[in-house]
């Protein structure tokens, strides 16, 4: 719970500081392109994510679970740390490589503690994983909860960026000393004898699978790419900070996820993803077109609902459908998961960038509009980048119904 804790307050904590440091950073380097390059910083993160994810599902029952816990909370300390030194230790472009670094050295901890938490929870409750691990990832809204209020806070105390993403050390340096030394059990998968080799073996001889590695890639973008992005857009089109939607979503997502199991139990857990990607698609069609404080919450109540349960039944559906996958079924949609953070945000920002020079009429009138003009446009913007990720819950709606009749047609999820 500490490291998807820290994971979910460096999470937020990213998301609050992001404007900052377009306005600060980014926008003197490259003003044209300050969107696009804000979403390409958040993306590094899911790089690492990925890339570590890979590496640490492949060879967590020669690292050791709790091993891998403690490198999470040294690499989201040092990620931490290079981020907010970056700017008293370097100049220009160097500053934009050394926050990159920053924010890969965070992601690659968030990578370790996902590959380790998610096969730990399937090891200990083999009968009862969707619900478990909904509680267990209740604790990753927690953390953005925590980093919203910090970010908000930060912003009314007129505290830095860095201070802001200073409060990462807390939790991390708390994952280190509750992990070291603890002995945790293998992996299930390696105490019920499957060789590491028929890991591999079983999921390509079941090319569903992969149907489901690109609902995951779905599924991803359409929760943590807005949760990343919403601060920097809606902002200034709510008449709040969009922090605050974030804060709330999350709060919900608490909740909700400790329940996960009657509903999982009265529909399934793929009929939960179904009326998620249905809520999900909703909510980005509204988030965008909302211009108010009370209809700003309206939208992110549907579209929190929607998201509420995607990532960890995502998860409990690999575990469920390919228990022989082991760890590698699980690790690979995550992996799915962070690749789409990582491609989806710096499009999101170019599209933001390129609507709003096209609605402003090129960058010579854009730089002249005064604050209501840039407003009007800047909210016309935000709108197309979130109406184009609305698309893709769009098309999990057709996936995961198709899935749903299957499963009730031939009789158990174990057949898709």
């Amino acid at each position: 719970s500490a490291a998807l804790f820290t994971a979910g307050l460096s999470f937020s904590l990213r998301a609050a500081a992001i404007a900052s440091i377009e306005g600060q950073i980014l926008s003197p380097l490259d003003p044209l392109h300050s969107g696009e390059r804000a979403g390409a910083l958040l993306g590094t993160a899911s790089l690492g994510f990925a890339a570590t994810l890979a590496l640490a599902t492949v060879g967590l029952d020669r690292i050791g679970m709790g091993r891998a816990l403690v490198l999470a909370g040294a690499l989201f300390s040092l990620g931490t740390g290079v981020a907010i030194g970056a700017p008293a230790l370097a100049s220009g472009e160097d500053v934009y490589r050394l926050l990159w670094l920053g924010f890969l050295l965070c992601g690659l901890g968030w990578g370790c503690m996902e590959a380790s938490i998610n096969p730990l929870t399937a090891t200990i409750y083999p009968d009862d994983t969707t619900a478990r691990l909904n509680a267990l990832h209740a604790w990753w809204p927690a953390g953005i909860i925590v980093g919203g209020l910090l970010g908000i806070a930060s912003g009314a105390w007129q505290l830095s960026w860095q201070t802001q993403l200073a409060a990462t050390f807390v939790p991390a340096l708390a994952t280190i000393a509750l992990c070291a030394g603890v002995a945790f059990p293998r992996t299930a998968r390696a105490t019920a004898g499957v060789a590491w080799g028929e890991m591999f073996r079983e999921l390509l001889r079941r090319p569903m699978y992969f149907v489901w590695l690109a609902c995951m890639f779905l599924t991803a973008a359409s929760e943590l790419a807005p949760g990343q992005w919403i601060d920097m857009t809606l902002t200034r089109t709510v008449g709040m900070r969009g922090i605050w939607l974030l804060v709330y979503v999350s709060g919900m997502m608490f909740v909700l996820r400790h329940f996960a199991g009657p509903i999982a139990h009265r529909v399934s857990s793929v009929g939960m993803l179904w009326g998620s990607a249905l809520l999900t698609t909703a909510g980005l069609f509204l988030l965008p077109r909302a211009d108010s404080p009370i209809t700003g919450l309206a939208a992110a109540t549907v579209w929190g609902l929607g998201v509420c349960f995607l990532w960890p039944t995502m998860l409990a559906n690999a575990a469920e459908r390919y228990p022989r996958g082991g760890e590698l079924a699980i690790g690979g949609l995550a992996v799915a998961g962070a690749l789409s953070i990582e491609l989806v945000l710096p499009r999101l920002g170019a599209i933001f960038d390129r609507e709003k020079l096209a609605l402003a009429g090129g960058p010579e009138a854009l730089a002249v509009l005064g604050d209501a003009q840039r407003a009007v446009i800047e909210r016309a913007a935000a709108q197309a980048s979130f109406e184009t990720l609305a698309l893709l819950p769009a098309i999990l709606i057709v996936v995961f119904g198709a899935i749903w009749a299957w499963d009730r047609r031939s009789g158990g999820a174990g057949a898709a």
